[in-house]
């Protein structure tokens, strides 16, 4: 059964992380504390690499070690060291997180395709690579396009779907891209990240300035910035996406999954009519919108996103 929920900040639940600690007694008087080496976290985790089909794909796992991991994808221009820490962190809490860069994306070798499909079985390709049979997989943006179709093309290697501020093909508002990336132009890479992941209100620009600041904190082993081809090849496949295809929610009416839609109301590239319509399309979906939030939301709404991100995935 289909429900939709509007969250505020206020109304969520925050999680704490506790360090454990192990004691063993080797004699009557002789006691020795053990503490547990810490589990990684976005920060600190080690790029490891992996050979898909000749090509050495980067990739980190943050979090549990056992249990169906989630596989994240990031959105255009994105690399692993684009999450926001309090998201990958969070998730790690309970399951077992892994991102990755996609072909030719940062420390990943290859050439990027152009088009969403063949990310899409890259990815596939990746997943496989690291001999899972069974995974969970999280979208940001173009991430949820490719989310979208490795769900459609290998729909037995995935258990549960989160798609974040994304939308089918022909999304509303998407083909807009260039002019609002124009817009741009001149800006900061913290103000274009405002601009293009949160609202103009006072709460939304504050939240926005602490994500970015946590993106930040990374500084060793930090991943590699995005080539011009590889940004022309993403730019062209989202564009490519973005043209009109009337038959794009009727297919997505295969993917029987359980999915969670999440999407900030006042999402400039990437319009919420877009999370509605999916959700109205996808018969085992739950739709979860943060108000006055943007393409960013669930970085702006880390703990309630979260919150119910974790108990979507194991309940």
């Amino acid at each position: 059964m289909k429900t939709i929920r509007k969250i505020s900040v206020t109304g969520a639940l925050c999680f704490t992380l506790f360090t454990t600690l192990a004691m063993s007694c080797t004699s009557e008087n002789d006691v020795t504390i053990t503490q547990e080496a810490p589990a990684p976290t976005h920060q600190n985790a080690k790029t490891q690499f992996v050979d898909v089909k000749g090509v050495s794909f980067a990739y980190r796992v943050i979090g549990r070690e056992s249990g169906t991991p989630i596989v994240l994808f990031p959105g255009l221009g994105g690399s692993m060291d684009d999450w926001d820490p309090a998201v990958i962190d969070g998730l790690a809490q309970k399951n077992k997180v892994i991102i990755f860069d996609n072909k030719g994306v940062a420390a990943s070798k290859g050439t990027t395709p152009s088009d969403i499909q063949s990310m899409a079985n890259d990815a596939i390709d990746f997943i496989e690579a690291l001999h899972l049979t069974k995974v969970n997989i999280m979208g940001f943006s173009m991430g949820g396009f490719i989310a979208q179709r490795v769900a459609l093309t290998k729909p037995a290697l995935i258990n549960k779907i989160i798609l974040t501020g994304t939308g089918p093909q022909g999304a509303i508002g998407l083909s807009n891209l260039p002019n609002i990336v124009a817009s741009t132009a001149g800006l900061s890479p913290e103000e274009s990240f405002l601009k293009f992941g949160f609202t103009s209100s006072t709460q939304s620009i504050a939240a926005g300035k602490a994500a970015y600041a946590r993106i930040q904190l990374r500084t060793i082993d930090r991943d590699l910035t995005l080539s011009d081809a590889t940004s022309a090849s993403q730019f062209t496949a989202v564009l490519t996406w973005a043209q009109p295809n009337v038959n794009a929610l009727v297919e997505l009416k295969n993917i029987k999954n359980p999915v969670l839609i999440v999407h900030g109301e006042n999402d400039l590239p990437v319009s919420v009519q877009n999370a509605h319509n999916m959700s109205q399309s996808l018969e085992n979906s739950e739709l979860l919108i943060f108000p006055d939030s943007g393409h960013a939301s669930f970085f702006q709404n880390h703990d309630a996103f979260v919150t119910k991100a974790i108990q979507f995935l194991n309940k």
